[in-house]
């Protein structure tokens, strides 16, 4: 078993299809299938069941899952560690942002850190805040950024910047020229609102609860995966939503978003890393560069 033939199960196993994970590995469709065969048959062991054009793990790999990540995030953590010998001349750092974050916030600082090292290459997954504390704690991210706490004995979290938020409505919305809704209104509102797991949706109805809405005064119109898409739909007339500053500041310059003056909370964005990890040198300097 080879540490190449493990990547490549890990990739075939979170694409669920052979040909989208050897695209991704930059190999050939024979070669990835190459390595799952020897796989099973050196171990006498079936990792996937065929079905149709996709594939999915058997019982047995999604055990063995686990322990591939584990391989490979210790021999990351050991590459890094030679790499730090090399005085940041090369190497590599794996970042994990949720939306807001990832978008809006962390990409002039990414651009900073590579005019600084170029060559350290510079990897960013973007998801959910649920997401990137699960990356983080299984090794495929060294550090996360996330915008809500997140409540993990095996991370460390620091704040490291404050976001404001907006509540905001498209132009032709009846309140585009309130000043502030009533209560009333807002419990008869119709809103957009991002998924379930999110810091967003946490921040938003945290907030709700601030102007004194409870979960069942709360008409959640559409529950859409990004924040642009929530944005789009609040700027075509589907009504409200309480959105991050940097997602609303453009459109809000333009008039196709228009904010309203109500009290809301500002969040944190929160510094994520495995307490137990080596921190290399790269990602202290990273840290550095974001504080």
């Amino acid at each position: 078993m080879t540490l190449e033939q493990l990547r490549i199960f890990v990739a075939v196993a979170e694409q669920e299809h052979m040909t989208r994970a050897a695209e991704a590995l930059h190999l050939t469709q024979s070669a990835t299938s190459a390595a799952i065969a020897a796989l099973e048959e050196r171990h006498v062991v079936r990792l996937f069941d065929r079905v149709g054009r996709n594939i999915k793990l058997t019982s047995a790999g999604k055990l063995f899952l686990i322990e591939a990540r584990a391989v490979l995030a210790r021999s990351t953590a050991a590459e890094a560690m030679l790499a730090d010998l090399a005085g940041l001349k090369r190497g590599s750092l794996s970042l994990a942002a949720s939306q807001t974050v990832g978008n809006y916030w962390l990409p002039p600082f990414i651009q900073r850190y590579h005019a600084l090292y170029p060559g350290i290459t510079l990897d960013l997954k973007i998801g959910n805040t649920e997401q990137v504390a699960a990356w983080v704690i299984d090794g495929r991210a060294d550090l996360g950024f996330a915008e809500g706490r997140i409540d993990e004995p095996a991370l460390s979290a620091r704040v490291v910047a404050e976001d404001e938020l907006v509540l905001v409505v498209g132009g032709s919305h009846p309140w585009a020229r309130k000043r502030a809704p009533t209560l009333n209104e807002l419990k008869a509102a119709s809103w957009i609102a991002r998924e379930h797991g999110s810091g967003t949706r946490k921040v938003f109805e945290m907030a709700m609860a601030g102007l004194g809405l409870k979960k069942n005064d709360i008409r959640i119109a559409l529950e859409l995966p990004s924040n642009e898409s929530v944005r789009g739909a609040v700027i075509a007339g589907g009504g409200a939503t309480i959105l991050s500053k940097l997602v609303a500041a453009n459109t809000l310059m333009a008039g196709t978003l228009v904010s309203l003056k109500m009290p809301l909370p500002s969040r944190s964005f929160y510094l994520l890393r495995h307490k137990e990890r080596h921190q290399t040198q790269a990602e202290k300097e990273f840290v550095k560069l974001v504080e």
